[in-house]
């Protein structure tokens, strides 16, 4: 299990100063070390992120330099073999919220603001917003959320189906914390990773695409042991001992 917090507090963790290779790298040692079973992406108290740091005002968003993209960092985080619980424990405004969204789970501070505002700043939604949004909540929500800017709490957060849970912002961390803890005692790290790479890909597949998958996953899983071990500690009444890597066993 592995915690990654955006420490920049007095820019309430604004995304800048190199924060995007260092995510982006934090996320690639994660996902190579095999100890790794869960990675929780949080922030350093008051806030979650701010989003684009705006320390060069009215030019924050004018000079986007050579090969710009506006997809947040190179490795968002559903391409990881990992789960990735984001413990949004503050404020997560515009680049801080559509980075969580791109986390497979993600619990929100009750009292803290959230919005995707970047149309109220002269831009658009960013971080692969545009794909995610109506699939997590709708075409509907998604459009009340990018084309007005407006900003909510964890409670409409979670309504809207952003997370799964609403919490005190003290909360927030060590429910994620347990919640890693538990996926990684208690599953298999084969089963997650697949499991994890079939939801992510099921946006871009038909129902029969998906019923394939599964049963190429089920085969792949059938033929390791963990399948037996699984059966087996549950059986006895312990914990399961895996001996599969963190890795879909369709993937290469």
């Amino acid at each position: 299990m592995a915690t990654i917090t955006l420490n920049r507090p007095r820019q309430r963790n604004a995304v800048g100063d190199g924060m995007r290779e260092e995510l982006a790298d934090a996320y690639r040692a994660c996902d190579r070390d095999d100890d790794v079973r869960v990675i929780v992406l949080t922030g350093t108290p008051p806030a979650f992120c701010a989003g684009a740091d705006l320390g060069e005002g009215e030019d924050t968003f004018t000079k986007p330099g050579p090969g710009f993209s506006a997809a947040g960092i190179d490795v968002p985080a559903w391409t990881l073999s990992k789960p990735v619980i984001a413990a949004v424990n503050g404020h997560a405004i515009g680049l801080g919220l559509t980075l969580a969204l791109q986390c497979d789970i993600r619990l929100f501070a009750a009292d803290a603001r959230y919005g995707v505002v970047q149309v109220r700043r002269g831009v658009v939604g960013d971080a692969y917003s545009h794909w995610i949004l109506p699939r997590l909540v709708g075409i509907a929500n998604a459009a009340e959320i990018l084309l007005t800017g407006a900003t909510f709490d964890g409670h409409r957060a979670v309504a809207l189906g952003l997370g799964s849970r609403v919490l005190d912002a003290d909360d927030v961390l060590p429910a994620a914390l347990e919640l890693a803890h538990d996926i990684a005692e208690n599953t298999a790290p084969m089963s997650v990773a697949a499991s994890k790479r079939l939801l992510w890909d099921s946006f871009d597949l038909d129902r029969a695409a998906v019923g394939a998958r599964e049963t190429e996953i089920h085969l792949r899983l059938m033929a390791h042991d963990d399948a037996k071990e699984g059966v087996r500690a549950h059986l006895d009444g312990r914990p399961p001992r895996w001996t599969g890597r963190p890795a879909d066993p369709t993937r290469g």
